[in-house]
């Protein structure tokens, strides 16, 4: 009967635990539903504007940016694809900022700053055989942040921006460096 009983609670607890993952994990229908790809640059959604800290405690906007192309990298410091893909828009950032293009990390981390801050610090990436630091703007994002895009599958999540502020394309999961590439260029 005991055994009978704890199976039940179980279930029941794998059935409530998987809808609530579930919820929380779901994207809105129109978070994807107004984006493009970048072959037709412009007729996007418009970005969200927000407003969120820097690592240094400023604030910065997403129209701090206005006139570049923006790749919005949602990210965590514990996420290994995350980290897989960090050298990736390192070189970005690097081989077209002087474009016009910049990247911007929104890690988000539970415990905020007081882990991203000392991460970014310490760790370096091989980007072409030399180890670099994160060059690009960190911020210290929040859900309001993330539901303004309409919600996060999971981590990375990547939105790229045109100069004009338009959404044209977006990216769960680990970008294709060959791919993006492609994407910015047809933006710049």
């Amino acid at each position: 009967m005991k055994k009978t009983l704890l199976i039940i609670g179980t279930v029941v607890a794998l059935i409530i635990g998987t809808y609530f993952a579930d919820r929380a994990t779901r994207l809105s229908t129109k978070s994807t539903s107004n984006i493009v790809k970048a072959d037709n640059p412009g007729t996007g959604e418009a970005a969200p504007e927000f407003t969120l800290k820097d690592l240094d405690g400023k604030n910065v906007s997403l129209s701090d940016y206005k006139g570049k192309v923006v790749l919005v990298n949602f990210w965590a410091t514990w996420c290994e694809p995350c980290q897989v893909e960090i050298p990736w828009l390192i070189e970005l950032q690097q081989k077209y900022g002087p474009k016009g293009f910049v990247v911007l990390g929104i890690s988000m981390d539970d415990e905020g700053k007081s882990v991203v801050a000392p991460w970014v610090g310490k760790e370096r990436f091989d980007v072409n055989g030399k180890q670099e630091p994160m060059s690009y703007p960190i911020l210290i994002g929040n859900d309001a942040a993330a539901d303004k895009f309409g919600g996060l599958f999971g981590y990375p999540t990547s939105i790229l921006i045109s100069r004009g502020g338009k959404q044209v394309k977006r990216i769960t999961g680990i970008i294709s460096p060959d791919e993006i590439t492609k994407e910015i260029e047809s933006l710049l």
